[in-house]
């Protein structure tokens, strides 16, 4: 009997992601629950297990091919026995063979044969994935205009995104005189040696386009101040044994500066609000974003009601976030719907920053490292642990005024660190 392999839900607002790798080919003997597929988001990466034991019978989808939540990926021959030496799938053609002659693939293929004009037709052997066949069809494009950069000739959803940024507006109805030639994609440079050539994951090329994004949208605006770490230092010192011997978890700085972060927002709550069309969003929460570092690049996991919870509570979900982003376990609803951020590029050595904002958000405040310097404290010059914060925030939705007072309020709050547990 087959059996269905489907792409699973991928989490609020994730509709799709990108065939990243294959463990098994056609005809590999495949266990229950056993990783078949690795998907790429645009936050996360995904492993799909097989539901049954048995064999593979069909691979739907290539590597590089662009799927939707619901999507049949795969058919698993329930109860089979398969074969580690099985001929590979349909969709794994060598890779050299695409690179050598691009184009005398183009020129060896045979001309389309006449579709009915409600079938969508590929420019390809292989038939459209459903994200670019919806893409296509809702901007009336003719795939066939489209320059295909996909494996063994695919079009991915990137060639046609690209394909518009260009100025390209094909339409099916259009005679072929008419359609604008696309814009040749720039030609990939020749490697010295020394030198290797790394495909960006979708993570990656994610993060990149939405760097860019908040940049080119934004008013971005980034005000700075120092933190005298001395007292949040000594009363970590003073109470850190008790703590983790209570709470079974380490004393860190990051929940000093969510509390200190969530104080200032209920008195500054503009830093928590976005801009949707031609409205204002505030927000009676504080879902803080707390920024990860992994091998894959930077997550940002959600701590939800972050002003809700105590200091135990909040070292706790940092430590199991920190823990799950390195391996690659994060939810996609955990990296979701935050509504501040915070960054702490100290851990790596960072002195001074201007941190780049996590769009839609408004705010998020940049955590440097802690460094011994020379300061006036009344009157004398003094050695003190300084710490340097940036805030980059908004400007269409936070005003000057409101960016300072909410930086020197996190200020206050972490150089006194009695006005978080008291509340003033």
């Amino acid at each position: 009997m087959a059996t269905e392999v489907k792409v699973p839900a991928l989490g609020e607002s994730v509709s799709e992601a990108t065939v990243a790798k294959w463990y098994k080919k056609v005809g590999d003997a495949v266990a229950a629950d056993e990783p078949i597929v690795e998907l790429e988001t645009d936050k996360v990466t995904v492993e799909v297990n097989s539901p049954v034991a048995g064999a593979i019978a069909e691979l739907v989808v290539g590597e590089g091919d662009e799927v939707e939540v619901g999507a049949l990926i795969a058919m698993i021959t329930e109860g089979a026995e398969g074969s580690a030496a099985a001929e590979p799938a349909k969709d794994e053609a060598p890779a050299e063979k695409k690179e050598e002659a691009p184009a005398k693939k183009e020129e060896a293929k045979p001309a389309p044969a006449a579709a009915p004009a409600s079938t969508t037709a590929s420019n390809s052997d292989h038939p459209l994935a459903p994200a670019v066949r919806k893409l296509v069809e809702d901007k009336n494009l003719d795939p066939s205009k489209i320059p295909a950069s996909g494996k063994d000739g695919r079009l991915t959803k990137g060639d046609v995104l690209n394909f518009l940024e260009g100025g390209g507006s094909a339409s099916r109805s259009a005679a072929p005189a008419a359609a604008p030639a696309p814009a040749a994609p720039k030609p990939e440079r020749d490697l010295r040696d020394g030198e290797e050539r790394v495909k960006m994951s979708k993570l990656r090329q994610t993060i990149a386009r939405r760097l860019k994004e908040a940049q080119n949208t934004a008013a971005m605006l980034t005000t700075y101040n120092e933190v005298d770490m001395t007292n949040l230092l000594a009363c970590r010192n003073k109470y850190k044994e008790g703590f983790e011997k209570k709470h079974g978890v380490k004393l860190g700085f990051m929940s000093f500066f969510i509390k200190a972060c969530t104080t200032a927002l209920k008195e500054w709550p503009a830093v928590n609000a976005e801009i949707d069309g031609t409205s204002f969003i505030y927000k009676n929460y504080c879902d803080i974003g707390v920024a990860v570092g992994t091998p894959q690049g930077l997550v940002v996991p959600v701590i939800r009601s972050a002003e809700e919870k105590n200091f135990a509570d909040l070292e706790s979900t940092i430590v199991d976030f920190g823990k799950r982003a390195r391996d690659g376990k994060l939810g996609m609803d955990e990296m979701s719907g935050g509504s501040f951020t915070i960054s702490n590029g100290g851990v790596f050595g960072s002195l001074l920053s201007s941190p780049i904002l996590n769009a839609p958000q408004s705010g998020i405040l940049g955590m440097h490292k802690t460094q011994m310097r020379p300061v006036a404290i009344d009157g004398k010059v003094e050695i003190r642990p300084m710490m340097y914060l940036a805030l980059s925030y908004d400007h269409r939705v936070i005003d000057g005024r409101e960016a300072v007072s909410f930086l020197v309020r996190v200020k206050e709050c972490i150089e006194n660190p009695e006005r978080i547990l008291l509340d003033i």
